[in-house]
């Protein structure tokens, strides 16, 4: 069975699907793996290197024709569906709720799409959870971009002018990428607060050395994937209004709040931004899907009139592509190496798996995935 691996071709991205350690794993399984030419540039991983691990080193018309699974980060170009092999399964971040025109390609495709944002976040599943294994990343990057701009030390110090106090970091959101940036915040020294509409996570935000904010919401709690569940209107009010109080004194806002499958809800109002205080920072981690802060702007930072700057940049997980590649690489295998069949060095698509069914999108020309198929 052959694994092809075309290079990335989203501008900027320095992250790859596949290392040379996975292509070794891989190989030793029974697989041929064939990658494109200079796949791993962005990481200065040579062909020569995926070479000794077993791979070919070929073209992507190649790879994108003939291979029985392609795998990648992100999301294909619609015009390479067409070219590859009907019957194959391709594995890679898609955005499926809302890329309809691209699923509906791979359905006329005929080809077995899986989505890497739908592995169920469940134990068994743990290890090939890219979505977690990246947010993790992106956690960390946030808070070091917002301490290497901030116009403050994050740490205590005593020093013969006197004591600096610790600057104080507020955190939106303590899912995977918030309890990341607690931990990093308190690592380097800052006193952290943090608050979640789940009241389930406040024991691991206490467990991290952060003060865990309390705002009565009245009934909340998140899914059965783990994640938040929607506020009302009236919720999402008192929210705003408990944390406005925490964010004018707060020198570091990082916003971690997503709903999956749906626009990120606004948490910070341009009225909650002007009262904080000047050269503060707020990352807005959630710009990609909507925006958790007025005013914020994707790939931008933006200076507010009161001195506020608001950081909106995607892609974090990127900004340390070697860890976010390894991490994301070895997803990838373990997901691969969970279904392998090692006498027949195949990989049966186990439709009754719980796994599969979770982040399998379309087979057999028709979109099999019943939250895909039943969007409005």
């Amino acid at each position: 069975m052959m694994i092809g691996v075309p290079k990335e071709s989203h501008p900027g991205e320095k992250r790859v699907p596949l290392i040379p350690a996975s292509v070794d794993r891989l190989v030793k399984k029974g697989a041929a793996v064939s990658v494109e030419s200079g796949l791993g540039t962005s990481l200065h991983i040579s062909d020569e290197d995926y070479k000794k691990a077993g791979a070919e080193i070929t073209d992507r018309r190649s790879i994108l024709s003939s291979a029985d699974i392609v795998l990648r980060l992100r999301k294909p170009p619609q015009e390479e569906i067409a070219q590859l092999k009907k019957g194959a399964i391709h594995i890679s971040f898609l955005d499926p709720f809302n890329e309809r025109s691209l699923i509906q390609s791979f359905v006329s495709a005929g080809v077995s799409a899986i989505s890497m944002e739908m592995i169920p976040r469940t134990t068994i599943a743990q290890k090939m959870d890219a979505l977690s294994s990246q947010a993790n990343l992106a956690g960390y990057v946030s808070v070091v971009l917002a301490a290497e701009r901030l116009t403050k030390i994050l740490p205590m110090m005593t020093t013969p002018a006197g004591t600096i106090t610790p600057a104080r970091v507020f955190i939106i959101g303590a899912g995977v990428a918030g309890l990341q940036a607690i931990a990093t915040a308190r690592r380097l020294g800052a006193r952290v607060e943090a608050f979640d509409t789940r009241p389930v996570v406040k024991e691991q935000v206490q467990s991290l050395g952060a003060k865990f904010v309390e705002i009565d919401l009245g009934e909340t709690g998140q899914t059965k994937d783990g994640y938040a569940k929607a506020l009302t209107p009236e919720q999402a009010e008192k929210q705003r209004q408990g944390m406005a109080k925490v964010c004018a004194q707060t020198d570091i806002v990082v916003t971690t709040a997503q709903l999956f499958g749906r626009k990120a809800p606004t948490v910070l109002t341009k009225d909650m931004v002007a009262q904080m205080k000047a050269d503060s920072i707020i990352v807005d981690m959630a710009v990609e899907s909507g925006g958790n802060v007025e005013g914020s702007k994707l790939n931008e930072e933006v200076i507010t009139p009161n001195g506020v700057r608001i950081i909106g940049l995607g892609n974090l997980p990127g900004r340390v592509a070697v860890h976010a590649s390894q991490m994301y690489s070895s997803n990838l295998t373990n997901f691969i190496e969970h279904f392998w069949d090692n006498e027949k060095k195949t990989f049966p698509l186990k439709l009754d798996d719980d796994i599969i069914k979770g982040c399998l999108v379309t087979h057999q020309g028709q979109i099999v995935n019943e939250t895909i198929k039943n969007l409005k």
